[in-house]
């Protein structure tokens, strides 16, 4: 699905099964084990099949690649961090299932970071921000979200990729293949720490908070593999058309929005290292 999210969908949406076989190839899994997740996947509604001729080509269903628009947003155009709350008040809010962003503090109240992506919630919603010096916000925050847990992927995160950012020479030695099979793998394990993390204000946040730290390795690490990989995408994806196109105005603009943000880290005086 990461192969998808990440190279197919910004170039039409369709690949043909046996792309989808060689690259997972690239991640030690069989055919067989493809065949069989893409049947199971068909299944479950997350992928749609075309056949032509001999050859069998699949995309995302309608509700896989809203799902997915939704995650590139967050991997390619992050909301600026949420800097107050949400409060919800509602007689009859303990009797609902809390969707995305929202914890209950008691049966009539509950809390959520003020940031986009928070479900929405029936009741009285109010806004409001702590009194300085008053309270552990720290520590409240930890006894609600699973911030721990959340902390442990982005370690995870930045343990595995960290040798991406070693220096140019690297990055220079991978084969356009594995560039690419680098940078599936970055989106893949960036994208399970980036979902669950609940997005708090900075001040509720860990004081080692890795949030940060991992945004700019996966930032850097995904300008740096993307030359060679997206060259490699152009060489041998094949959809119901013919070839993927390496580049395209949505593969650039994707790149763009990660230049921008990087040019601010400078602009703010923050020191990256741009792999070549």
């Amino acid at each position: 699905m990461t192969i998808y999210g990440d190279v197919v969908e910004p170039r039409g949406g369709m690949l043909w099964m046996g792309t989808l076989i060689e690259c997972c190839g690239a991640h030690g899994l069989s055919e067989t084990l493809v065949r069989t997740a893409v049947s199971r996947l068909v299944a479950a509604g997350r992928l749609e099949g075309l056949r032509i001729g001999r050859r069998s080509y699949y995309r995302l269903s309608d509700a896989a690649r809203s799902e997915f628009r939704a995650a590139s947003r967050l991997l390619f155009l992050p909301p600026p961090a949420s800097e107050d709350w949400l409060f919800c008040l509602s007689e009859t809010s303990s009797d609902q299932e809390l969707g995305a962003g929202w914890v209950r503090l008691s049966p009539t109240v509950a809390i959520a970071p003020n940031r986009e992506g928070v479900a929405p919630v029936d009741g009285v919603v109010m806004r409001a921000g702590q009194v300085e010096g008053q309270g552990d916000l720290r520590s409240f925050a930890r006894e609600k979200w699973a911030l721990e847990d959340v902390a442990h992927s982005y370690q995870a995160f930045l343990d595995r990729h960290q040798c991406l950012l070693d220096g140019p020479s690297f990055v220079a030695s991978l084969s356009p293949e594995e560039a690419l099979a680098r940078r599936l793998r970055l989106v893949h394990d960036y994208r399970q720490a980036a979902l669950i993390d609940p997005r708090l204000p900075p001040a509720a946040c860990p004081t080692d908070w890795p949030a940060e730290r991992a945004r700019r390795l996966f930032v850097t690490a995904y300008l740096g593999l993307s030359g060679r990989a997206d060259a490699f995408v152009g060489e041998t994806f094949l959809n119901d058309q013919g070839a993927l196109e390496a580049v395209n105005a949505e593969t650039e603009q994707r790149l763009s929005r990660l230049e921008s943000e990087a040019a601010s880290w400078a602009r703010a005086g923050s020191s990256h290292q741009t792999l070549q």
